[in-house]
């Protein structure tokens, strides 16, 4: 294999290598997050089309969710690529594997795959399953063998193998030879606790694979038995771990989907395969691949209504964000100077980030990302570069509101704002009836001049932004009713200068949607009000320009 720093010049076709998400199940144990089966039947697809050989659905049997989860995905999903995997557990003690209610419910699944926990560590053999070791092994083996009878391709998840081995390393060498031994066809080794760092994954796999005669990954044939990595992140490593796994000669790799899962989360499973494909030329997914990651990811922040991660490797939108002016000038004259790979090959793109650190490459730079060609025009960049820095340094931050951004190099460009309306007046007010613990009511009237009417409007709402934003909608919408479909989507306040107390900046940034894309603006005032009318505006402005609507 060869080393990140290694120029590749070509995927090299593995002779076997698993990607194996578990989103679905243990990504879907993250605090928060509560996907229905409908929600599971959405992410599967996304799962398929980017290309992972298997997709675990849940624990049918245990989870009633996840039962009703097969049973419709039988009958529902096309899947391509993927293959779905029902997760179980081995045998109780003292019971044959085919009178165990749970690992008959794995069978009644119909998934052509079937994933065992298995305990591998022998403390947890003897305190959790309150069994002797032998009886612990007999459980993987009866199971395995009773699965693999019944048509079923087998991995066996041998959970806190690494802390089991490092504490009895005989016994989870036993654990893992009886179920190769019983038909599995995997066995993943599981970092549980999240404590492992690489070096010691690389000792311990080599060790493993030596002691239970397996051929190193980059060697398997079909049909060879694989060790696999399952990684956690308590330790921030779980992404470098399962890359020791496999430089170590693991070629089964589980994760999930934006690192969703408990604690600090599962390994991310875009990031891993990112790697290995870009930096080692190790071929790994079957679908559409790389170039669609980010849009997958995103897509699947919005089933699972948790916020994408900017900064996360690859696919974040952050991950191809420049702000320093340096960069921005070498990136000018060549974009591979400070950027590891080209964004395009994980869908992503490099992003401008305009704010006070920001010199007229920087704004030339975002300028033609937002479709404006600045270049030869000096005078305007230094203009517009100066704007931005004293602007900046009066509490707003452009890096985070491309949408105001825009409007003021549109400004500074034509000499004016798009004139879609003009406000004459506004003002809220807030009123509480009775006493303590009852509900307040905010009510605002707008006043202001479009399509040659002076309209006046007054909104309620919850709050006295709520009731701005109702009332400038009801304004606006008589002569644009294209503002319609705008929604307010994300609202976030920001107190600028805090040791002033109640004479400090306030700072407001909103984001809307029109139901296809999304757009952020700022304003800043000497309270929440005024701060949050101008973002407001801003969104309502620009909205209107990038629906093609003229003023009226």
């Amino acid at each position: 294999m060869t080393s990140a720093t290694t120029p590749v010049t070509g995927p090299r076709e593995p002779r076997v290598f698993h990607v194996y998400d578990t989103t679905l199940r243990d990504g879907a144990q993250q605090e928060g997050m509560n996907l229905s089966v409908a929600d599971k039947l959405a992410i599967a697809p996304l799962l398929d089309e980017l290309g992972v050989g298997f997709i675990e659905g849940g624990w049918p049997g245990a989870v009633p969710k996840d039962t009703e989860f097969f049973r419709r995905a039988a009958k529902e999903l096309d899947l391509r690529h993927a293959v779905l995997a029902a997760f179980g557990s081995t045998r109780k003690a003292g019971l044959r594997a085919w009178d165990d209610p749970q690992v008959r419910a794995l069978v009644d699944s119909e998934a052509p795959v079937v994933t065992l926990v298995a305990k591998s560590d022998v403390r947890h053999v003897e305190r959790a399953l309150r069994t002797t070791p032998d009886e612990g092994l007999a459980m993987i083996t009866d199971t395995v063998s009773f699965l693999v009878g019944e048509g079923r391709r087998v991995v066996v998840d041998a959970e806190h193998f690494f802390d089991g081995y490092r504490y009895d390393a005989a016994f989870t060498r036993s654990a893992v030879q009886a179920a190769f031994e019983a038909g599995a066809e995997v066995v993943a080794l599981c970092d549980t606790n999240g404590g492992m760092l690489p070096t010691w994954v690389v000792e311990v796999v080599e060790e493993l694979r030596d002691a239970v005669g397996l051929p190193h990954g980059r060697d398997a044939l079909p049909g060879d038995a694989l060790l696999g990595m399952h990684a956690h992140n308590d330790s921030g490593c779980a992404v470098a771990n399962t890359l020791a796994a496999v430089e170590a000669g693991a070629a089964h790799v589980q994760g999930t989907v934006n690192g969703y899962g408990e604690r600090t989360g599962n390994v991310d499973l875009l990031t891993v395969v990112a790697n290995l494909e870009l930096k080692h030329g190790l071929r790994t997914l079957t679908g559409e691949g790389l170039e669609e990651a980010t849009r997958i990811s995103h897509a699947i922040s919005e089933i699972t209504n948790i916020s994408p991660y900017a900064r996360q490797p690859y696919v974040g939108a952050s991950a191809f964000a420049h702000k320093a002016g340096l960069h921005a000038s070498a990136i000018k004259v060549d974009p591979d100077l400070y950027q590891h790979i080209d964004p395009t090959a994980v869908g992503n793109d490099i992003r401008m980030l305009v704010s006070d650190m920001a010199g007229r490459a920087s704004i030339e730079l975002k300028g033609r990302e937002l479709g404006f060609d600045l270049s030869g025009q000096g005078e305007l960049l230094t203009r517009v570069t100066n704007r931005v820095k004293d602007d900046e340094a009066n509490g707003y931050t452009y890096e985070a509101a491309d949408a105001s951004f825009e409007l003021l190099l549109r400004e500074e460009i034509t000499g004016e704002r798009p004139p879609y309306f003009r406000v004459e007046s506004w003002r809220t007010i807030v009123e509480r009836a009775g006493s303590r613990g009852t509900e307040a009511t905010a009510e605002a009237t707008v006043k202001l001049h479009a399509g040659g009417e002076r309209i006046v409007t007054t909104g309620e709402g919850n709050g006295p932004v709520n009731a701005l934003d109702h009332a400038l909608r009801l304004a606006l919408g008589r002569v644009y009713p294209e503002i319609d479909v705008f929604e307010l989507i994300d609202f976030k306040v920001r107190i600028l200068d805090t040791e002033q107390g109640t004479d400090a900046i306030t700072r407001v940034l909103i984001e809307t949607t029109d139901g296809s894309t999304s757009w952020s603006t700022v304003g800043v005032g000497p309270n929440l009000i005024e701060a949050a009318w101008e973002a407001l505006t801003d969104s309502a402005i620009y909205g209107l320009v990038h629906a093609g609507v003229d003023p009226r």
